[in-house]
């Protein structure tokens, strides 16, 4: 991008009604750029792990279909110039998790998860639809660039607190639906029921990091709105740490993947809340690595057990799998906060950002909101480290013939295992002063 600072290209003009001229424009700037690297390079490694993975299914090819409708939809997400081109990423992100999830729909357990991801995420949609609405009527548009013009160009602003506030708790309904937070999170774990490159893709690079990205996007909004602010770090604290808690409790292995997807998700949140917007995408990144990493050896687990997903029938595989175990432990170690993995600097700067928030609506909590957040990482670190233990140590207490996957699963876990280890440190600090120009 350059000195430029971003890129746009405009199609054409998609309407125009009474006032509101909307067109059909892709920007690309700082903030985008890191998504899309995101979205294609983990979605890179997942499609090339899923050509072994979906070998011998019959229906590979509308699985390839889906997921790479998938990313279209997010790279749409990402790139969209304005809050509905965002909004037609946003609804097509949700149909392809439909579809994704309920893959093996002749399984009506599994065709009824990815009809509750669908129903949920509509009831978030329906605050991000208000928000967008809200916007057209304060700002007179719906573009990113001008609404920011529009926020620095106001008078008698104290006056438009109150509208401002409505749009950013509109706008976190929504995220709360697509991101997994507190009470619209119920959806995710059901979504296990799809294939594991399918729970790798929507946990790590596409779909529930897209309400981490709206909130960053419209980060002008919320600078001026100290309430959702509060609210925001409130239901992202207490998100962290029931679904920690929740994690502590499940076999299948993937479930404890899925909530601890809701726990670092809520992390994220916090980052936001607190107006550490850089932060809250670096610790969306440095997820999309170690948890790509853990989903994907998961799988692999699954593949080389025979479709087993109780870790209470595993056990001792890291002599028979040694490949996904060191991944899979150095991923662990990652999202653990150990050092000098990635999860260590993004998390630390998440606790750091939330116990130097300057809020007045959060005057006396914050303490105590610090106290439950690093209780929720030691948690973390916990429930993570037994997952390692029932799959990994001890004698194996199934009854198939454990083996490692092929190396078109494997390759893709020693790379994202690589990045878990070595991108905090390499690239934190430069990746600060990418995000400044954005979000400030």
């Amino acid at each position: 991008l350059g000195k430029r600072g971003s890129m746009e290209d405009k199609l054409f003009e998609w309407f125009s009604v009474g006032g509101l001229q909307v067109d059909f424009l892709f920007r690309l700037d700082h903030l985008s750029a890191v998504m899309c690297l995101v979205v294609t390079g983990v979605g890179t490694l997942i499609h090339l792990y899923s050509i072994g993975y979906m070998a011998e299914d019959e229906s590979r090819h509308r699985f390839f279909s889906y997921l790479n409708l998938f990313m279209f939809s997010m790279l749409l997400l990402v790139l969209g110039g304005n809050l509905l081109i965002l909004f037609i990423g946003w609804e097509g992100v949700g149909l392809c998790s439909y579809l994704l999830i309920g893959f093996w729909f002749k399984n009506v357990a599994y065709a009824a998860a990815g009809r509750k991801a669908f129903v949920v995420n509509r009831i978030g949609d329906a605050g991000f639809l208000l928000a967008i609405f809200l916007c057209f009527y304060a700002f007179q548009s719906v573009d990113f660039v001008a609404m920011k013009a529009a926020v620095a160009a106001c008078e008698n602003l104290p006056l438009y607190i109150p509208l401002f506030t409505t749009i950013a708790i509109c706008l976190f309904i929504g995220a709360t639906g697509k991101s997994a937070q507190i009470p619209l999170f119920v959806w995710l774990p059901d979504a296990m029921a799809g294939p594991t490159p399918v729970s790798a893709l929507i946990h790590a690079a596409t779909m529930v990091t897209a309400g981490v990205y709206m909130l960053a996007r419209t980060h002008f909004i919320f600078s001026l709105a100290p309430l959702a602010g509060a609210i925001v770090i409130g239901i992202a604290v207490l998100t962290a740490f029931v679904a920690a808690t929740t994690a502590l409790t499940q076999f299948d292995i993937k479930k404890v993947l899925a909530y601890s997807t809701v726990s670092q998700l809520g992390f994220m949140f916090m980052a936001a809340g607190a107006g550490a917007y850089w932060v809250a995408i670096f610790h969306v990144v440095t997820h999309a690595f170690f948890k790509a990493c853990l989903f994907l050896g998961a799988g692999s687990v699954i593949h080389g057990c025979h479709h087993e997903q109780d870790m209470r029938q595993m056990g001792g595989l890291r002599k028979l799998m040694p490949i996904t175990f060191w991944t899979y432990l150095i991923s662990t170690l990652a999202i653990a906060g150990i050092a000098p993995f990635a999860g260590y600097y993004s998390k630390h700067a998440i606790l750091s950002a939330l116990g130097g928030v300057s809020n007045p609506y959060l005057t006396g909590y914050v303490s105590g909101l610090v106290l439950l957040a690093n209780i929720t990482a030691f948690l973390t670190a916990f429930y993570m480290t037994r997952s390692v233990a029932m799959t990994f140590f001890g004698e194996y207490r199934g009854h198939a013939h454990p083996h490692e996957s092929p190396w078109l699963m494997t390759l893709p876990l020693v790379i994202l295992a690589g990045l878990a280890t070595v991108f905090a440190w390499a690239w934190g600090s430069p990746f600060f002063h990418y995000l400044e120009e954005v979000l400030g």
